[in-house]
């Protein structure tokens, strides 16, 4: 018969054995303390991007305001009709400035009467002055009487010369009362849409105070996106970069554009300081509307078939060791059953993932649980892995 303490002795021996082989197999174990879990080295497709809010507004826009003052008699178009370049738009009371245009056109007659009248006497003038010339050789006249006729004669062409500046100050009021005139009937200056109107028939327009605006027109075929960027992201962005957004109301969808320009002075919202970062988007289908608030995704970089690590697997930053691999971060690694930490370098990162660069080979497993320590800007770019997901 089999001595029961040493089947007990087996018992023990056969626990303690089969304990052993779960520690060292188990995917889950502790290190200094800390449960964790051990992730493979995966190959996958990483995206890193700066997020921002924007706001849609056309890229070509005009204001058609009045030039002169007056009641507003008509307004030809509504919001949301399309016009040509031309169009008659509205139309401001043009009895006043028609007379001022017949008023004009009279006093020139009178003057250029004048002048026909003036010419006559430097006609006869000189007439007087030549006779007595010749009258003096003979001392038929004196030399009074010369010098006398020469004066009427100076004074009669000097009566035309001012004949032709008053002319040329009349056509000049001519000119300025005729386009005052012609101002009272706004045509569009640019194909595109009504979106704006801001005056009504019956108003009194008054210029000398302000710049009356009756409408804006607006090409919607090309819309711009206004994004406000935060300083801490701004130096990512370069014109020409790519972007995809999504109107708040439409989510689901997603547009594409480019950066145009990055204007170089900010707004202080709060304390906080943002930059406008200006995309362009074609509207031909005019599914966009101006006004629209949107999720925009600005895209730093890209990867195909990268090795990547979980975000939470980065360790303490090394930025003394960074080079042209990329940022360097310890990391724990399981080696030989043994938990080892390594320096590894990381190219793209966004909230989930990280791209290796150096370091690491695919399927080695890592310890997933480390926490990397927050960057020195203070603020975490909202970064989103793997191609275009909201």
């Amino acid at each position: 018969m089999i001595n029961k303490n040493f089947m007990g002795m087996v018992v023990v021996v056969a626990g303690i054995a089969g304990g052993y082989w779960w520690f060292n197999h188990s995917p889950k174990s502790e290190v200094q303390g800390e449960n964790y879990q051990l992730v493979p080295v995966k190959r996958a497709d990483i995206e890193e991007v700066v997020t921002a809010q924007g706001k849609l507004e056309p890229k070509e826009y005009v204001d058609v305001g009045a030039q002169v003052a007056g009641q507003l008699k008509k307004v030809l178009v509504e919001i949301g009709d399309v016009v040509k370049k031309g169009t008659l738009l509205a139309e401001i009371e043009s009895t006043m400035y028609a007379s001022r245009v017949a008023a004009d056109k009279a006093h020139l007659r009178t003057l250029h009467a004048q002048t026909e009248e003036q010419q006559a006497q430097i006609a006869l003038a000189q007439q007087q002055y030549l006779r007595n010339q010749r009258l003096l050789k003979s001392r038929a006249v004196s030399q009074e009487v010369l010098e006398s006729s020469k004066a009427t004669f100076d004074i009669a062409q000097a009566g035309l010369a001012s004949l032709k500046a008053q002319i040329e100050e009349a056509e000049s009021n001519l000119e300025g009362d005729v386009a005052n005139l012609s101002y009272t009937k706004i045509f569009a200056p640019m194909d595109g849409t009504v979106v704006l109107q801001t005056a009504r028939e019956g108003q009194t327009l008054n210029v000398n105070q302000s710049a009356p605006v009756i409408v804006q027109l607006a090409n919607l075929d090309t819309m711009t996106v206004r994004a406000q960027v935060a300083e801490a992201d701004v130096m990512d962005l370069k014109p020409g970069m790519s972007v995809r957004f999504s109107p708040l109301g439409a989510l689901d969808r997603r547009w594409q554009g480019t950066v145009r320009q990055i204007l170089p002075t900010p707004e202080v919202i709060n304390d906080v300081v943002l930059y406008n970062a200006l995309v362009d988007v074609d509207n031909r289908d005019r599914d966009l509307l101006m006004g629209m608030s949107t999720q925009m995704f600005f895209v730093i970089g890209k990867a195909t078939n990268a090795l990547i690590v979980p975000f939470s697997a980065l360790g303490k930053r090394l930025p003394e060791q960074d080079s042209s691999e990329g940022r360097a971060y310890q990391i724990k690694l399981q080696q030989d059953k043994n938990i080892i930490e390594k320096t590894i370098y990381v190219g793209l990162t966004n909230r989930t993932e990280a791209q290796v660069r150096a370091g690491l080979s695919e399927n080695d497993l890592v310890v997933g649980s480390s926490k990397p320590e927050p960057p020195k800007s203070g603020v975490q770019k909202m970064r989103y892995p793997g191609g275009p997901r909201l």
